[in-house]
């Protein structure tokens, strides 16, 4: 099968119910495999992408206008966190296995036999996002991490680039097929009208979105009010505060405006990681070195109209704000194409302005804000709501006067950086991103990382059950050979009789 040339067509309002339906049929074969089998689904899913990448990447330029290196960067980070998922699966941890046996002498009065682990959710609806067609898209880690848990994969596209959705799509299908996965396990929707229809249809377990506030608070309301509610995982908007400190600047002061405006207009400024405000301290002397920094920056393209047209709208409310002065001008939206703007002001312009400067701006665009001593930025640390990540940019010799905004920042961020720029979110064990309302509608959880697979799935307790009637996981003997805490002891052992 060759790259459609021509976008798909709306997915009709039967297509959806076979979909669906094939989904709902797919969720106890699918979720019935050993956490291995399914390993190796996601390991066939991530082979048949690397093997289409040139057919891929080419589709990928034309609908985002991003460039090569970094869309096949992008694949290669999307069938990466497809095969971690793998490894996930086989060590097996995931599931939190518990074994409590009985026991008559148990603290509390005599414990039955209790036995505990995650199970998967069922279908699950994928919002694709638009900035990554590859690694938060048809095949990103929504859906490599549901698919992980052991869900049927429904997702709906981006209108921002539909063919290759619609091909990606495929190749995703075609290889589950190949590796014998259940019918149904995988497939795509378009059309925004089917996506809401398919949120409201009780058939559908759980929803993931990543996107803007508004579009992610609109379908959170609709899961929320379902007769059924269901858990919606939304990534919405962040602005990613950093803040650095007068030893910091007198340090480094040119290598970190050269990293802020280089993480600032990264992608064009369309990460939802960008460090949308640079706190630093009144008198720092940096504006020379952010604009030369932002000289070598040139125009680019953004990923499709609807960008376009936001930032068009949104960067004039800024930039018109009383108090706040250009330090590299405002190029405005030429088609799709725009410089980077950056703009400067002070804490108590922020303040006073809050409701227009703490906006996310999402393009090639941030603020640069000047603090006059450490209750200003206090301040300023204590008006943010949540945020993906927060960075202070400090010297060893500061560590010790930094508790304060540490423990502030713990309560508005999910990632936390010392140094360095939050751009780039490494697909690991320990990442968390995601964070307080409005950059996520579920805090507790993380979309990127290992740990994202805990998002679809949801614990059940068995109860003096017969070993027969037991999941594998759950058996006296330790078939899996996973890690199990049995009587409260963490082991891979088989359960004593």
């Amino acid at each position: 099968m060759t790259a459609p040339t021509t976008a798909p067509s709306p997915t009709t309002p039967a297509e959806l119910e076979s979909i669906l339906a094939a989904a709902t049929a797919a969720a106890g074969p699918l979720g019935a495999l050993r956490p291995a089998e399914r390993a190796r689904l996601l390991r066939a899913v991530a082979d048949a992408l690397d093997a289409a990448a040139d057919e891929l990447v080419p589709l990928a330029i034309e609908e985002s206008h991003l460039a090569e290196a970094r869309l096949r960067g992008e694949l290669t980070r999307t069938t990466f966190q497809l095969r971690l998922f793998g490894e996930v699966l086989e060590e097996g941890s995931y599931l939190e296995a518990i074994v409590d046996q009985s026991d008559p002498d148990w603290g509390m009065g005599p414990r039955p036999d209790l036995r505990r682990m995650l199970v998967p959710l069922g279908p699950v609806l994928v919002y694709a996002a638009s900035n990554f067609p590859f690694a938060f898209s048809v095949a990103g880690g929504d859906t490599a991490s549901g698919l992980a848990a052991g869900n049927p994969i429904i997702v709906k596209a981006h209108s921002g680039h539909p063919r290759l959705s619609q091909r990606t799509g495929e190749i995703v299908r075609g290889a589950l097929a190949e590796a014998g996965a259940p019918d149904g396990t995988f497939d795509v929707i378009f059309s925004f009208e089917r996506g809401v229809e398919a949120l409201k249809d009780p058939r559908i377990k759980a929803g993931s979105f990543t996107g803007s506030i508004p579009g992610g608070r609109a379908l959170f309301d609709i899961a929320s009010q379902r007769p059924d509610p269901i858990p919606f995982y939304g990534e919405l908007g962040s602005l990613n505060p950093v803040f650095v400190t007068p030893a910091a600047v007198k340090a480094r002061g040119d290598e970190i405006a050269s990293g802020f405006v280089g993480s600032a207009t990264l992608g064009a400024g369309q990460f939802c990681t960008k460090p949308g405000l640079l706190f630093v301290p009144a008198g720092h002397g940096l504006d020379d070195a952010i604009v030369a920094a932002a000289g070598d920056v040139p125009p680019a393209s953004l990923l499709n109209k609807r960008i376009a047209e936001g930032y068009g709208e949104g960067l004039p409310k800024i930039v018109g704000t009383p108090g706040v002065t250009p330090l590299v001008e405002a190029s405005g939206v030429d088609g799709l194409v725009a410089g980077p703007t950056l703009v400067k002001t002070t804490v108590p312009v922020l303040l006073d302005n809050a409701d227009t400067l703490l906006e996310e701006c999402f393009g090639p665009f941030s603020l640069v804000v000047e603090y006059d001593g450490q209750d200003e930025l206090r301040r300023a640390a204590e008006a943010f709501g949540g945020n993906l990540t927060a960075t202070i940019h400090g010297e060893e010799t500061d560590a010790a006067d930094l508790g304060w905004l540490m423990d502030l920042l713990r309560d508005r961020a999910g990632r936390i950086l010392w140094g360095g720029w939050p751009t780039g979110v490494s697909v690991t064990y320990a990442m968390q991103h995601g964070g307080p309302w409005p950059a996520t509608t579920a805090s507790l959880h993380t979309s990127v990382g290992t740990t994202a697979i805990r998002r679809f799935l949801r614990p059940v307790s068995y109860q003096t059950m017969p070993e027969e009637l037991l999941p594998e996981a759950l058996r006296d003997r330790n078939v899996l050979g996973i890690p199990r805490r049995v009587n409260g002891t963490l082991t891979k052992d088989d359960v004593s009789a």
